[in-house]
Formats: structure tokens, sequence, C-alpha cells
């Protein structure tokens, strides 16, 4: 009778016995199910089931296969390792050459719920333009909180007139950015913010982080690069767990966030 397969093999050597244990983490399946979600026939597939209940990580019972208890604990673990995986790997230029400083640590460990983001990379000659995906949802959308600690122009418009479609709008921008929006836009300034359903506050702190936007219904995200040279590229996504990660984002930084009216001071330092 020859060893047993070690547990990190099993599960991590098998591409087919790991997306056979991810599928069963929802619940028992028939071994039609399996070879249908798998596209496998049952004489591929059969060994590696075999191998799975020899190691009590699979329990079958009648007809069905299911996770044992063992097997669950595995699964659940699993999961966010393979998922933040394949974020990192789909877009791997993009996420190496980010700062990971400004994500809270609690979010970093949730990376794996940014899947199907796509970047957004401007050329050349609208370098300095908004992405149009972007302005296009921003004006459908209903519910809006964004994070800025970068100044765009075009931005104070777009808001304007989502607020004005009675959008409800949360926004949270540092100290220089807002700054600048009640200096160089006073009169936008302060129609933006005599809409009972705009919600403005100011981020003390260094966030580490260029800015990002949710809504019901995309997340746009913006990291700083490792270097100090702004690249203007986003992450994009339509995913609603990208839109929770995001949202919790926005509660997370609001935390340290202070309430602004059309008659706030600044403190300049």
């Amino acid at each position: 009778m020859g060893a047993k397969i070690g547990l990190m093999e099993l599960v991590f050597r098998s591409e087919r016995r790991r997306n056979l244990l991810i599928f069963l983490k929802d619940g028992p399946r028939s071994i039609d199910e399996i070879q249908e979600h798998l596209s496998v026939d049952s004489v591929s597939i059969l060994p590696q089931l075999k191998k799975l209940k020899d190691r009590e990580l699979v329990i079958q019972k009648g007809h069905s296969y299911e996770l044992s208890i063992m097997g669950k604990a595995i699964v659940d673990r699993m999961s966010p390792l393979l998922g933040t995986l394949e974020v990192l790997e789909d877009n791997f230029d993009y996420w190496s050459r980010r700062s990971f400083e400004g994500i809270p640590q609690i979010l970093r460990s949730r990376i794996w719920e940014l899947k199907n983001c796509k970047v957004i990379r401007p050329d050349l000659i609208h370098m300095f333009e908004l992405d149009p995906q972007f302005v296009e949802n921003l004006l459908l959308s209903r519910q809006v909180l964004s994070f800025g600690s970068y100044f765009h122009p075009s931005l104070v418009s777009l808001y304007l007139e989502i607020a004005k479609k009675e959008a409800k709008i949360s926004l949270m921008l540092t100290e220089p950015v807002l700054k600048r929006f009640k200096a160089d836009y006073s009169e936008d300034f302060q129609t933006l913010v005599q809409f009972e359903h705009v919600n403005l506050s100011l981020f003390p702190k260094n966030p580490k982080l260029a800015g990002f936007t949710v809504t019901d219904r995309f997340f746009l995200l913006t990291i700083l690069p490792q270097i100090k040279f702004f690249e203007h590229e986003s992450l994009f996504s339509s995913e609603p767990q990208a839109l929770k990660w995001g949202a919790d984002l926005f509660s997370y930084l609001q935390k340290e966030a202070v309430p602004v009216s059309g008659k706030t001071n600044l403190i300049i330092r």
C-alpha cells in the first residue's frame, strides 16, 4: 500500500481537484452536476474524488458528494487565497507597480473581491481627460461615494449635474483639494453644498491613496505608484463584490473625516 499523498499536494497540485473542492463548497453535488460543471467525464473525475475521499476531505452520501468538516475548513481558507492570486495575476503589471500603503490591512485581505477589474489607461491625446466609461456611468448613478487626493476640474461640473438629478452624493477630499475647490470654483462649491443630498467631508491625513469612486453602478480605484511619478491608471469594475469593497473602503476612511459646510474655514498649514 502506497504512502498517503500530503494534503498540500492533494489540494494544490491538481487544478481539477481544486476546482472540485471549490464547487462542493456550496453544498452536495451529484456526479452528473460535477461532470457538467467541470466539463469532465466520469473516467477522469472519479479517481480525483477517490483521492479526496481517501483523505476524508470529501464524503459520499448515496449518489452525491459533499465536503467533510475538514474539507470545509480547508476550502473556506483556500478560496480567498486563490481569488487573491487570480486578481493580482489578471492585472499583474498594475498591482506590481502600486503602493498598498493606502489600503487598510482589513481590505488588503479582501483583495480577492476585486475580480474582473479592467485597467483604464488613457492614451496620450486623452491623458488629461476623464475616462468616457467613467463619465457615462457616473451620470447615470443614483448613489455616489467618492474620495479624492488630486483635483480634476471636470469633476466639479459632473457632480453638480448629478446633484441636480437628486443623486445622493458623499464626497471626501484631502485638504489641498478642498482648498482649491473652494478658491477656484467658489460659486460651484457653494451651490453643491446647498443640496441636502450632498455631503462633503475633509480627510485630514495623508491617505497614501490617489482616489476612488463607488456608485450603485461601478467602482473606480486609482492607487498611487511605488515611485513618485503619478500614472493616471485606474481599475474599473461593475461586479457587486467590488462595489461592496469600495463602499467599505469609503466607510473606513470616513471614520477620520470631518464634515464640511459652505461656511467651513480651513486651517492653512
